[in-house]
């Protein structure tokens, strides 16, 4: 950019991709205490498996300050849903056209499979183009087995998934789209 008195200066946008689907999380965070509060379900984020290495101790707290990946983690969040297992992914992408289907790990996908397998509740929740959508699990396994593609069209999604709108009572109430999937 070009200043008076011939300072030039550049701006440089530092990006951070570690927590894009920080958003969606707390959404989804809310939306899960929300159903817990209502008991309608019991649906938690399942925390990532860790194998403690070292520990400080300082003012009477412990911290962890060398850990390790125990085991590959499976989807984010699992529960109950009126006597049904429920198991979930929430991932966000800036990409406009397409969700990069490798954003969804391999052990991923075969977890996704094992849950359709044995008869339990599995989706992902996707932010794209500003919008939340609820991917059925059968319709993202069905993309991938019959498209040799690296990412689903947003046009897919668009057809395929339900919109979640916010609400600021609920969050997004992705329940009531499983209770349509069931019937």
């Amino acid at each position: 950019m070009n200043y008076p008195n011939k300072i030039n200066k550049e701006y440089h946008k530092e990006i951070n991709y570690a927590n894009r689907g920080m958003d969606l999380e707390n959404i989804i965070n809310e939306t899960n205490s929300y159903y817990l509060e209502n008991d309608i379900a019991v649906i938690y984020k399942k925390p990532t498996p860790i194998g403690v290495v070292k520990v400080n101790y300082e003012n009477n707290k412990q911290v962890i300050t060398k850990a390790y990946f125990a085991s590959q983690s499976t989807l984010d969040y699992n529960g109950l849903y009126k006597g049904k297992y429920i198991e979930f992914d929430a991932k966000s992408t800036e990409n406009k056209t397409s969700f990069p289907i490798n954003n969804v790990h391999d052990h991923q996908i075969k977890h996704i499979r094992n849950i359709i397998k044995h008869g339990g509740i599995v989706f992902l929740i996707i932010q794209m183009n500003g919008l939340i959508f609820l991917l059925n699990g059968p319709d993202f396994i069905n993309f991938i087995d019959h498209n040799k593609r690296k990412s689903i069209p947003f046009k897919f999604i668009k057809e395929y998934g339900k919109l979640l709108e916010y609400n600021y009572t609920k969050g997004i109430d992705y329940l009531k789209y499983i209770d349509i999937m069931e019937d």
